[in-house]
């Protein structure tokens, strides 16, 4: 009875021990888990993915920072213009995703996703609608672009004379973010009615959307989770000269699909940015106690053509490729000479930071990121920083540009952030948990077989003792 016990229990042993190897090495819980997952991840009506996506619960934060230029005489004569950065001014984003309809058996989604910003006094510097802000005059700058060497431009110098017009203005903040009537796109609107009387840079994109977007549910293949098919009706774009270029690839930033490697390239299509780019991974982590890996733009997408030679297709005019860390959006941006880069020119060409007093790029303020659950998809914090240029020369037609240097000059940058709430955290963690069980099964079973096999080397090593003892004693009786 003893042998068929010990039998048994190493038998048991090594059952054990073999059923859990094999469970490893075939990833067997891991791969149930996976399953799991990516059945989960799809847009689907009444599921808790579909609400997160439609309308997301953690708060997102849009910090606005401007440059004020201090030196504005000096820069008209040539001199390097010194900038004192003043900032933030936060406000709350509230950014659901309505008129939801599915489509083509629902594989695909197709959404709007209006914005609308409240202020938020307690997390700012100062009042915008008090403020004063000295930058560089977008809408006189641009009139001059538009008509130099053409029959308007005496009609402009006129209108510039007129208004007393200057290569600087000042506005309020809350003017230069929500829009002011600016007199000579007023005077230029009655001739040519497509041009919006009222100026800002976040003119009319508050309490509205930016087009609709057509979104792959996941239906098909998780990979596709919530991945932009088309947006205001093309499946491309049409402002660059390349088909590459033109390409809509990714997301819009805010959801990806599950199981993310550390090898791959994450793509975000950004309207912001009229383009699409993509993020490599940098680093792992914990948000709240939970693991990700941090994404962040690579420096091939906004490098110079010697660098990326595929970003040729972004100099428009051909050949007209502003440098490293900046790109030209003059042609989305209705000829408005506007250039966009990271905030104080963060990785961008040295002689950007050098023309302007007052940059000092660094990674930790300046850099865009997305820390990303890896099993899940799930971000848990990000940050979109961007910095919007104006581009301005010395134009002779003109004696307003006086004998100003051409430079990129920085007006205001932004930092778009979100940081997952503690309900959707603790959510989170709880799947998370499960899964974790669930893959820690094979390491369960090889811990019993580990037991059972003390347990029979135990009773074979008693076993053996008895035997021997009882061998002693039948010696020395005889």
């Amino acid at each position: 009875m003893k042998s068929l016990c010990l039998v048994t229990v190493g038998v048991l042993a090594m059952t054990l021990l073999i059923a859990s190897i094999s469970l490893l090495v075939a990833h067997v819980f891991q791969t149930v888990v996976d399953l799991q997952v990516k059945q989960g991840t799809v847009l689907k009506n009444g599921t808790e993915t579909f609400e997160a996506w439609e309308d997301p619960p953690p708060p997102v934060y849009m910090q606005f920072y401007f440059f004020n230029v201090t030196n504005p005489l000096e820069v008209l004569q040539g001199d390097t213009p010194l900038v004192e950065e003043i900032g933030p001014y936060t406000y709350r984003e509230y950014r659901p995703r309505v008129h939801v309809q599915f489509l083509d058996n629902g594989t695909k989604v197709s959404a709007l996703n209006p914005k609308t910003y409240v202020f938020e006094p307690q997390k700012s510097v100062g009042d915008p609608e008090v403020d004063l802000i000295r930058t560089v005059n977008v809408p006189a700058v641009t009139a001059m672009e538009w008509t130099r060497s053409t029959p308007l431009q005496f009609a402009t110098e006129v209108l510039l004379l007129l208004y007393q017009e200057s290569l600087f203005t000042v506005h309020t903040v809350h003017e230069l973010l929500w829009g002011y009537k600016d007199r000579l796109l007023s005077t230029i609107h009655l001739l040519h009615p497509e041009i919006d009387p009222v100026f800002g840079f976040f003119n009319k994109m508050n309490g509205t959307d930016d087009g609709e977007y057509v979104f792959l549910s996941g239906e098909i293949n998780y990979l596709n989770f919530s991945r932009i098919v088309e947006w205001k009706g093309k499946e491309s774009l049409s402002w660059w000269t390349t088909e590459t270029c033109n390409m809509i690839n990714g997301t819009d930033g805010t959801s990806f699909h599950p199981l993310i490697s550390k090898d791959e390239n994450i793509y975000i299509f950004s309207s912001d940015f009229c383009r699409s780019l993509y993020l490599v991974y940098d680093s792992s982590g914990t948000v709240a106690g939970i693991p990700t890996y941090r994404f962040v733009p690579s420096a091939m997408v906004f490098a110079n053509t010697t660098v990326n030679p595929g970003n040729a297709g972004f100099c428009v005019p051909p050949g007209n490729c502003p440098g490293t860390g900046v790109l030209n959006v003059s042609i989305c941006k209705q000829g408005a000479p506007i250039f966009l880069s990271a905030p104080h020119f963060y990785q961008a060409d040295q002689k950007f930071v050098e023309d302007i007093e007052g940059m000092h790029p660094k990674k930790e303020y300046h850099e865009t990121f997305l820390d990303i659950n890896p099993l899940t998809g799930l971000v848990l914090k990000a940050a979109k920083r961007m910095q919007i240029n104006v581009h301005i020369r010395k134009l002779p037609e003109f004696f307003e540009t006086g004998n100003i240097r051409t430079l990129i000059f920085p007006v205001m940058y932004i930092n778009e952030s979100v940081l997952i709430d503690e309900a959707s955290a603790s959510k989170l963690k709880h799947v998370l948990l499960e899964a974790s069980v669930v893959t820690g099964i094979p390491f369960v079973i090889m811990a019993l077989g580990i037991v059972f096999g003390i347990v029979f080397i135990v009773l074979a090593c008693r076993s053996r003792g008895i035997r021997e003892e009882g061998t002693e004693v039948l010696i020395d009786s005889e």
